[in-house]
């Protein structure tokens, strides 16, 4: 045992080490694998001993279960903030009431970046990182621990024998990464965020970190809160610490003799500041010596020894030419204003996302508007205002098409979105969004698909849609360039193969998969695979009387519901046993109506308490909702649907259902999954149960047959199933049940792709 906690201990030693490298010092000495590779190692360690897990571990960045509520953190120093100036003569101004306080003594100013993201304090103990708050009112933050422990710029452990260090800074999103995090908002048909400032404060907002560990923070530290064990004499000594704990600091600071050598930097930081990969909109200037911070004090709120410069927001008028609409991958239609080219926040600028036809309306921007653009949060060219002074009659106002100008057809609202979407399966404009679906790992599989790989396919018009992937040929493929005609990348023989086998293997997938990969609108993983249940093949779903069925019992309970409602109101007349009978006759026919339908557990009692008197049951859809039935015989009821069938057809592909037959070993049996898998992924799991005619679902009830728990198993699904009798078992016991000899291995956890080092400002 000693030796397996030594073991767990060298390997945490080597995982941060190189995420220091990789996140602070942009210099990885290792490659993604062989980090995947340690990681997974440490990961099947922790779930073998998890007496041997602790709170610093590199594996424990991502929470548990979602928090109700953010609990309160008392910080144990005051986080005050910083008072603004826009004047150089401000400046000056500090410079001569700062040495007057000082009485004399000298001092020099240390100048750094001001970030503009959301104030935060960390605090490590003996070295370990115990907690994380917000500003707050400077006296009490939220405790937000758990969500700023999955972002792998901080360290969870430094190496210190001080007591206390509580370290201070911003939590931000890059320029970058907020480009990318913006458009992925408004591909899902998201209102997105205005600035990265404000995707960050509503991703630290988050009760759940499991969701804020997809959000893409990042963090810079430069202030001191409680020291206890650990003293320093500048701040520039304090800032190369940072650095020296592997804490991620802004790339350069300025030290300052003089108060003209910081209005010199200060000037030299502006025209530098489109450089740093986050959004700045100052300057901070502070007292390098430390020993004068106690002297100088402070107001209620802010340091005398320190202020902000705040830089004027860069803006430019331009006029909007024309406004045109985009087609995103996902089929959302954005409205675009083309620009008169101009020149702002270090770029050139033709064009501005206009969101959506609410924000055009709200604005008034008119076709041959004069507008005035500023970089949103120095990111996103964005429309300000509009200057109607000068508008001459000839503008023209803008209306959202109803049809997608990249296929011609309808555009639709989707119920609680803003966005207006293009449902065509078939878009030109959703082609490699389509092809990266179908290939994706919950769908066919189809390992080399990867996105360059998709787009060009689509761009050498090899692909058209994703049924053409099983026409493609080795000679054609492999010759297939990934890069450019100037610097060409060809795909290469070994790659096509390997392409062509995952491609035939699709062939195979079972129904539910295909439903899924098809892409058909409201048809999930989740829907496809109960609708594959009731479905013997793909052929015979155009055909189905089941979803009819459905479709007709929900008509029927609503009907039902309405002559019982009228019966009981009408008190008027008639014998009360005739109405008893009646009302007994209804909810037979109800129930009737619902049992086949129950059966096939496309139905479910619902557990809702009813408020209508005299309804003794009253149902409620499991798996297949109205919405998802209606869709779906729809598609395959409409020209691309029957187009779809026929390409099939034509390629020999008929998907059948994976549910196997009533002799099957696991037939009839219910399995729920809980806790950590380490030989395979719970999804995995799940398909190989289904396979073999078992079920699988997420809660404990009295028809599971068993519940298979494995590490860090939460007490409450265990304890159910002791309850009701059902028998627990691990992994290992499942696998057996399974007869798997080799189980699947969970795919690699993905690593975040390289930063590019940051721009070191001389």
């Amino acid at each position: 045992m000693k030796d397996i906690k030594q073991s767990i201990d060298d390997l945490r030693n080597k995982i941060n080490h190189h995420n220091r490298l990789y996140y602070t010092d942009a210099a990885p000495e290792i490659s993604d694998f062989e980090y995947d590779t340690l990681y997974r190692e440490l990961q099947n360690l922790e779930a073998k001993y998890p007496e041997y897990l602790t709170p610093d571990s590199p594996t424990m960045r991502v929470g548990g279960a979602p928090l109700t509520s953010f609990e309160h953190i008392t910080h144990s120093v005051p986080m005050m903030s910083l008072d603004n100036t826009y004047t150089y003569d401000e400046i000056r101004d500090l410079d001569t009431q700062l040495r007057k306080i000082s009485g004399g003594r000298p001092f020099t100013y240390i100048l750094e970046p001001k970030v503009d993201g959301v104030a935060f304090s960390l605090r490590y103990e003996n070295g370990v990182l115990v907690s994380a708050g917000t500003r707050g009112d400077g006296i009490r933050g939220d405790n937000v621990t758990a969500n700023v422990r999955t972002i792998k710029s901080i360290p969870l452990r430094i190496e210190t024998t001080a007591s206390v260090v509580e370290v201070r800074g911003e939590v931000f999103m890059s320029k970058k990464e907020f480009l990318a995090f913006t458009e992925k908002q408004t591909a899902e048909g998201k209102e997105p965020f205005k600035n990265p400032r404000n995707a960050t404060a509503g991703s630290l907002k988050q009760l759940d970190s499991r969701v804020v560990a997809t959000r893409p923070l990042d963090a810079v530290l430069y202030g001191s809160g409680e020291l206890d064990g650990i003293t320093f004499e500048t701040h520039e000594q304090f800032l190369k610490q940072l650095k020296a704990w592997g804490l991620p600091t802004a790339e350069r600071f300025w030290t300052c003799a003089t108060i003209d050598d910081v209005i010199r930097d200060i000037k030299e930081l502006e025209s530098r500041r489109h450089d740093f990969p986050f959004e700045i909109d100052g300057a901070v200037v502070k007292v390098n010596e430390l020993e004068l911070h106690d002297i100088m004090g402070s107001t209620a709120k802010s340091p005398r020894w320190a202020k902000a410069f705040k830089y004027p927001p860069e803006q430019a008028e331009t006029v909007v030419h024309d406004i045109t609409v985009q087609v995103g991958r996902t089929g959302v239609l954005t409205p675009v204003a083309e620009l008169e080219p101009i020149f702002l926040s270090g770029s050139e600028i033709r064009r501005a996302t206009l969101h959506n036809a609410e924000q055009i309306k709200e604005k008034d921007i008119r076709i041959g508007d004069h507008v005035l653009i500023e970089k949103a949060g120095e990111v996103i060219p964005a429309v300000v205002s509009v200057l109607k002074n000068k508008r001459s009659g000839s503008e023209t106002e803008f209306k959202m098409p109803a049809n997608c100008p990249a296929c011609g057809e309808p555009a639709t609202r989707r119920a609680g979105e803003v966005a207006l979407r293009c449902e065509n399966l078939q878009c030109p404009a959703q082609s490699v969004r389509l092809l990266r679906h179908f290939a994706s790992r919950n769908c066919l599989d189809i390992e080399a698909l990867g996105n360059i790989v998709a787009e060009k396919l689509v761009e050498r018009n090899l692909v058209k849609s994703p049924l053409d992937l099983f026409k493609l040929k080795l000679n054609d493929l492999a010759v297939l360039n990934l890069g450019t005609e100037k610097d060409p990348r060809i795909f290469g023989e070994k790659n096509a193969a390997k392409l062509l086998e995952a491609v035939d293997r699709a062939r195979t997938m079972p129904l539910d998969r295909w439903l899924f990969a098809l892409g058909i609108p409201r048809i999930g993983k989740t829907v496809a695979r109960q609708i594959a249940l009731v479905h013997k093949d793909l052929f015979s779903i155009p055909q189905s009387t089941i979803l009819n069925q459905l479709l007709e019992f929900i008509e029927t309970q609503s009907e039902i519901t309405e002559k019982i409602k009228e019966r009981t109101k009408n008190k008027s007349g008639g014998n009360e046993a005739e109405k008893s009978e009646d009302l007994f006759q209804l909810n037979r026919a109800l129930q009737q109506a619902a049992k086949p339908l129950v059966d096939l557990e496309l139905l479910k009692e619902s557990t809702k308490k009813n408020n209508i008197k005299n309804l003794e049951k009253s149902y409620v859809t499991s798996g297949v909702g109205p919405e998802a039935a209606k869709t779906l015989i729809a598609f395959f009821g409409s020209k691309r649907g029957q187009a779809v069938l026929e390409q099939l057809k034509n390629l020999g592909i008929n998907p059948t259902s994976a549910a196997a037959s009533a002799g099957s070993a696991l037939a009839g049996k219910t399995f729920v999954l809980t806790g950590s898998l380490t030989a395979m992924t719970r999804d995995q799991a799940g398909d190989a149960i289904r396979a073999q005619g078992g079920s699988v679902t997420g809660s404990v009830t009295g028809k599971t047959t068993y519940l298979v728990a494995g590490a860090n198993t939460g007490a409450k699904k265990t304890e159910k199933a002791q309850s009701l009798g059902v028998e627990i078992i691990d992994e290992e016991d499942l696998i057996k049940m399974l007869a798997i000899e080799n189980p699947p291995q969970p795919p690699p956890q993905v690593k975040p792709k390289k930063r590019q080092p940051q721009m070191t400002l001389f």
